[in-house]
């Protein structure tokens, strides 16, 4: 054991006051150094970013494919369960909090309604966000999906989307769901 170390346990044991002191000192230290680290580690929870509170106006759907058989009611499910899907994913993330939109009318699409009474309705819903969009078969195999989300607060689009899938059964609107989902949730919707 080196001389140095044989002295400071000779300090240690003799119970000098200036040990007591430079014990008390270097418990001091590490206290504010585990506090400074509990506000910056620990305390991140609280400054973490929290749920954006949004409102999805459930989907218009339009059909110019031609097809001969009359699908009205197969598309309105699938529009239904796209909705409810989509709502159950964003509901589920960590970025967002869906709230309701009151609408006369269930469902409550965005057609028929002034972009102003959407806006306004959102704002009463206590929303930040406003989901919009529109689906568009056509063709037997190609469907359009028009997505916006606008801050109801600056009456700004901050997400602006044209997206196309293929297919028109449930597994092929089940995937359109699902990127259009997390497409949302990488977003910089603070634009």
């Amino acid at each position: 054991m080196s001389g140095r170390k044989r002295g400071l346990l000779r300090m240690v044991a003799s119970g000098r006051p200036n040990v007591r002191v430079v014990t008390q000192s270097v418990a001091v230290g590490l206290g504010v150094a585990g506090l400074l680290l509990a506000a910056v580690f620990g305390g991140s929870s609280s400054r973490a970013a929290q749920p954006v509170a949004i409102v999805i106006a459930d989907f218009d759907y339009v059909d110019t494919s031609g097809e001969v058989e009359d699908q009205t009611d197969k598309h309105k499910a699938l529009v239904a369960t796209l909705m409810q899907a989509l709502r159950g994913s964003l509901g589920q993330s960590a970025k967002f909090r869906v709230v309701s939109l009151s609408c006369d009318a269930q469902p409550c699409p965005a057609r028929g309604a002034s972009p102003s009474e959407l806006m306004s309705r959102a704002r009463g819903a206590g929303a930040k966000l406003l989901l919009v969009g529109g689906i568009h078969k056509e063709s037997t195999l190609v469907q359009w999906a028009k997505v916006d989300v606008i801050d109801v607060e600056r009456n700004t689009v901050v997400y602006d989307r044209l997206l196309t899938f293929r297919g028109d059964d449930a597994y092929a609107w089940q995937r359109a769901e699902e990127f259009l989902a997390r497409d949302l949730e990488s977003a910089d919707l603070s634009k």
